[in-house]
Order: structure tokens, then sequence, then C-alpha cells
């Protein structure tokens, strides 16, 4: 015998609501910023040099950087840029760690400044 329909829709609209409740995720905390940030002047700069002036890679000027979507350079963050030296970076970072990195590149850049 089925449950009431009242009581199915409501089981229903609770299993496709679990995935917007998995994607919800907390705020970086302001230790895994400054570890965010170390990693892209120091790792990320080993090729886009130390103040992101270039060197193996292309530089990285704030004005470049808002030619993509947040989304866009968080993917190419995330999955490299095939034919390059870019790699991608999915392994070590989450999506949420992705788009800080673009906001930073994007706004808080010192180059342009």
């Amino acid at each position: 015998m089925l449950p009431p329909l009242n009581l199915r829709f409501a089981l229903l609209a609770m299993v496709c609501a679990l995935p917007l409740v998995a994607q919800a995720e907390t705020p970086l905390s302001a230790e895994r910023e400054a570890e965010l940030e170390t990693l892209l002047y120091q790792d990320c700069g080993s090729c886009h040099g130390m103040t992101l002036r270039g060197g193996l890679g292309p530089e990285l000027p704030r004005s470049r950087m808002n030619a993509y979507s947040q989304d866009g350079l968080a993917a190419l963050i995330l999955h490299g840029v095939e034919g390059t030296a870019m790699p991608g970076w999915e392994g070590l970072l989450t999506e949420q760690e992705a788009l800080w990195l673009a906001d930073h590149l994007q706004n808080d850049n010192p180059l342009d400044e």
C-alpha cells in the first residue's frame, strides 16, 4: 500500500532538495583564504611570476582576468589549458576555492593598480 498522496509529494520534494543542501558550502575561513593567496603568489607565481607579471606563463593583470567571467576563470583554474603548461588544479582545490581565486584575481589583484 502506498503512503497518502501528500506524503509522497513531501518525500519527493525532500529528495529533490538534497542536491541543493549538499551544494551549500560554508564560507572559506580567513586561514584558508590566506593559504589560497599564498598558493596564488608562490605556486601559480612559479610560472606566472611571483608578482603575476609573467614568466613561463603569461602575466595575470586584472584587466586580463576580467575578460573572463568568474565561473569561466574558475573553470580554467580547475581544469587547466590543454596544450599549455597550465595544469588543472581540481585535485587540490574545490570549486569554491577556485571561485575565490578568480574573485581575487579580478578584484584584489595588485597588478594594474
